[in-house]
């Protein structure tokens, strides 16, 4: 009987361990699956792109199928062309973030004629570190958005087709490092900001000066933005220094899903010399209507006035300066979530004849027609 005991309990023994021994063999997720509805990890790195051809004819006809140089954005006139075509890769974990894009068309080879090289290409460049645990504190250095404005070169993200003067005369990047807080509740995000000029990426020859800026924004609720943003410095060698001051404002009232306006004023004053305690002074105010009254259908209504009688940001070259109202309003169309159809009339009216037509004579007026496809990825 002994023997028989001894025998079963060496089996029973035996066949424990060899049981213990499969199961550690059995890789963790099989013996415990996950739930089906398990969130899966997000991967940190992602891949974008966009691409926006057009075709505007203008009624002037210049010669040289060109828009007047204040124009920035869909500057080619009668031809089909690409305003903007970036592919971007992103990295963003909890306490990292990056991004690199890089960038062809005519907005482009307008908006960066004065930097060098491959840097002509570059549209964004930038890392930002967050430095607090508990609190939304970011410092991002390299080649930023502007924190100036509410459009941006990125025609998609914008409620008109075409950019306003507004914004082709104010800066769409910037370069430097910029220090960020959002308030817990989002309602507040403020920073500061130091910059290698006005949309700069290489600070000009003979300049010393870092510029400096600040951006205020506050969203009460999901229908009010409100935006304050300034620039302060230097943009030419110090041996011409000329103080340079601005400041952008912007209210945005979205009154329901169907209906939005946007009014946004900038002003700014830079010294007449250098140590001088006069200035000239330029603004402009603009005022946008969005109605959109499905998923697919929207249109805009825009009216705007810029107003720079010394030349300080559009040289004229004119006895008035730079003075002129303009209209426009566009329909856009989703053929798909990511591709956008829209067309749009414009008419800018100014004081002096600025408006290069076909015999090389100058205008006053300006009416353009422009249809643009754009594709987001």
């Amino acid at each position: 009987m002994n023997k028989h005991l001894i025998l079963s309990a060496i089996l029973s023994g035996g066949i424990g361990s060899i049981q213990a021994q499969e199961t550690d063999l059995i890789p963790e997720e099989v013996q415990h699956p996950k739930e089906e509805n398990a969130e899966p990890h997000k991967n940190p790195l992602s891949i974008s792109g966009y691409a926006e051809a057009y075709y505007l004819y203008d009624a002037n006809r210049p010669i040289r199928n060109e828009r007047p140089g204040f124009v920035y954005s869909h500057n080619r006139a009668n031809e089909v062309t690409v305003n903007l075509a970036y592919l971007k890769a992103g990295y963003s974990t909890e306490k990292v973030r990056a991004s690199l894009a890089l960038a062809v068309g005519t907005y482009m080879n307008a908006n960066y004629a004065a930097e060098p090289g491959v840097l002509k290409n570059i549209y964004e460049a930038n890392i930002g570190v967050k430095l607090s645990k508990k609190h939304d504190l970011w410092l991002d250095a390299g080649i930023l958005p502007s924190h100036l404005g509410f459009e941006s070169a990125v025609g998609k993200d914008n409620w008109t087709l075409t950019r306003s003067l507004f914004a082709d005369n104010s800066p769409y990047f910037e370069t430097g490092a910029k220090l960020s807080y959002t308030t817990p509740n989002g309602k507040w995000f403020m920073s500061g900001l130091l910059l290698n000029g006005w949309q700069r990426i290489q600070r000009a020859d003979g300049n010393s000066t870092p510029a400096f800026g600040h951006q205020l924004s506050y969203k009460p609720n999901a229908k009010w933005t409100l935006n304050s943003g300034s620039f302060i410095g230097n943009d030419k060698a110090d041996s011409s220094r000329q103080m340079r001051y601005f400041h952008n404002l912007y209210v945005i009232y979205q009154a329901n899903d169907q209906i939005g306006i946007t009014a946004g004023f900038d002003i700014g004053a830079e010294q007449k010399a250098k140590g001088s305690n006069q200035y000239n002074t330029w603004y402009t105010p603009v005022l946008i209507a969005r109605y959109t009254p499905t998923a697919k259908w929207g249109v805009s209504l825009r009216g705007e006035y810029y107003k720079d009688e010394h030349g300080v940001i559009i040289a004229s070259g004119t006895p008035k300066g730079f003075q002129t109202f303009g209209f426009s309003l566009n329909a856009d169309y989703f053929i798909l979530p990511n591709v956008l159809w829209r067309v749009e009339a414009r008419s800018l009216s100014s004081k002096e004849a600025l408006f290069l037509n076909r015999k090389e004579g100058l205008s006053q007026n300006s009416l353009t027609l422009t249809s643009a496809l754009a594709i987001s990825f």
